[in-house]
Order: structure tokens, then sequence, then C-alpha cells
């Protein structure tokens, strides 16, 4: 522990430190597009030491809970680092055109200036699309699970076809969905509902069956009907399958939103924005939008996340003792 402790500490502020001249130093004028052989040999000692830092880090297990904290998210910053300062140093470095890969700081400086632009397709496609299809989806889903639940034909008829459905491609589904519901929100909104209903229906499906017998019985010896026993037992057993649906959907219903946008929207909207901005050869634009979306999903299943960690935190499935 000492030892790794100290390679840690060690390698950990070389590989930042180095990744940091080495990202400044690729802008110097002249170096760009003609690096030389020092440079890169500099640029792979960085990796490497970064790379043994997240090794080091992952591989460490302090004993407070906080320290087991720090440590899970100290790996995926560094590496997130890394990714970024190499994604720097080699297109900047080695003269990569803009409009194939733009550098991390053409970037930033984009997002930064568009920040008006990118609000207004952020509540388009995440607050008037995503959110409402998510919650139509998923409450649908659970629902028709309990129906199917409490109507056994239903559900052996049900299931098998969901289970196909779930498998039709979004680029069938978005132009209907368009031609019925119109260009606005709506129809994004429909798109990302059927994407959500059938991950949230299988999920809910499984997760009302995996209650055990021994526990159905006692809560017959209560005298506890279907929808007492539904409450107070099977749908709080479910809940890990719940949130597993529910964080499924959560990528899902952005994605959906998204790729909805491409096949008639109006002039606002992450989907919009990329498909217009990459015609225009504008990638910096085409990469904010994605740096928003991937932001905003992270969020969300984050939020989710911690939801689950409240709600079933006496599950044995989440307790960790």
């Amino acid at each position: 522990m000492t030892h790794r402790a100290a390679r840690i500490g060690l390698l950990t502020p070389a590989a930042l430190i180095g990744g940091t001249a080495l990202a400044i130093a690729a802008h110097r004028p002249g170096l760009a597009g003609t690096a030389g052989p020092g440079f890169w040999l500099a640029a792979i000692l960085a990796w490497l030491a970064a790379t043994l830092a997240a090794r080091d880090l992952a591989a460490l297990e302090p004993g407070t809970a906080t320290g087991r904290r720090l440590v899970r998210l100290a790996v995926p910053l560094l590496f997130g680092a890394l990714v970024l300062v190499l994604w720097e140093v080699v297109v900047v470095g080695a003269g990569v055109p803009a409009v194939l890969m733009p550098p991390p700081s053409a970037v930033v400086a984009r997002f930064a200036t568009a920040l008006p632009v990118l609000g207004a397709d952020f509540v388009q496609t995440c607050l008037k699309s995503a959110l409402p299809g998510y919650l139509i989806g998923c409450l649908s889903g659970l629902g028709v699970a309990i129906l199917a639940d409490r109507l056994p034909v239903l559900g052996r008829g049900l299931l098998p076809v969901a289970n196909v459905a779930s498998a039709l491609p979004i680029v069938g589904i978005a132009p209907i969905m368009v031609m019925w519901f119109g260009f606005d929100w709506p129809s994004k909104a429909a798109v990302v509902a059927v994407m959500t209903f059938f991950p949230m229906l299988v999920q809910a499906g499984a997760g009302l069956a995996a209650t055990g017998s021994i526990e159905r019985d006692l809560m017959r010896t209560y005298a506890a009907g279907y929808w007492r026993t539904l409450l107070s037992l099977r749908l709080p057993m479910a809940l890990p399958f719940l949130f597993t649906a529910l964080k499924v959907n959560a990528t899902l219903a952005l994605i959906g939103a998204i790729v909805a946008e491409f096949f008639g929207t109006p002039i606002v909207g992450m989907g919009f924005r990329i498909s217009i901005e990459a015609a225009r050869l504008s990638l910096d634009m085409v990469w904010a939008e994605i740096a928003l979306a991937a932001l905003a999903g992270s969020a969300f299943y984050g939020l989710i996340a911690l939801a689950e960690r409240a709600a079933t935190g006496w599950h044995p499935s989440v307790r960790t003792g």
C-alpha cells in the first residue's frame, strides 16, 4: 500500500503537469502539424504515467467509506483528463484539420460562446421532448406490466409481441410519428415514449415475478388481496428492476429525442443543430452539442442512481452492510 501510494503521488502530478505542458506547447507558433520525435516521446511518457497512476488508483483500497468514494471519483477523472489531453495534443500536434476533428480547446471555446443557442436546444430536446416522453413511456410500461400480471392471458399474449416490437428501429418509427403528431416536440416525445415503454414493460414484468412464494404465502395468511400484496410486497421487491429500466431509459430517451429531430423539427433542438452544423462543416459546434447531450444524460442518470440508492438501500442487491 505504501509503495502504491508513493507511485500515485509521483505519477499523478507528473502526468497532469506533463500533459498540460504538452497541450500548451502544441499551440506554440510553428509547432502545430510539425511536432518532432521529442514531442511525441514526451506525449507517450505522459500517457504512460497517467495509465500507471490510474491503474494504481483503481487497485487502492482505503479503509474508510469516504476514501473509497474519493478513489472511485478520482479514477474516471484522471482517465477523462488523460483522454482530453491526448486528444488536444494529437490533433494539434499532428495538424489534423478542424473539419475532421476539432481539438477540445476549440469545442470548449465554442461551447462558451454559444451558450444561448445551446440553452434553447437543451430546453427543446431535453425538457420538451425527452422528459415528457420518458415519463409517458415509463409510466405506461409499468401500468401495462401490472395489467398483464393481473390478467395472465394478456401477459402471455403481450410479452412476446413486446419483445418483437422493442426491436423496431428508431429511424422507422420517427418519420411515422412526425406525420402523426407534427414537427414540434409532441412527435419527438411520442418516439421517446415508444422507445422507453418496452424496457420498462419487460423489467417491470420480471420484477413483479421475482417475489418468492414464501413471501406471497405470508401475505395470504394475512388475508391480503392482490392490490395490497402488490403495493406492500411485490412493487417494493421489484424496485431494483424498475430502477434498472429507468436508468436504461434515461439514455434511450435523449438518444430518441435527438435522432427524431433529424426527421423534422422547428429550427431549434440538439438533433436539428447537429444536422445543420455538420452540413456546414462546423464540427466544433457539433461537438459542443454532443458534450451538452453527454452532460445532460450523465446528470439525469446520476439523479436516478441517487434516487435508487435512497429508495432501495434496504434491498440485498444494494445494501453493502
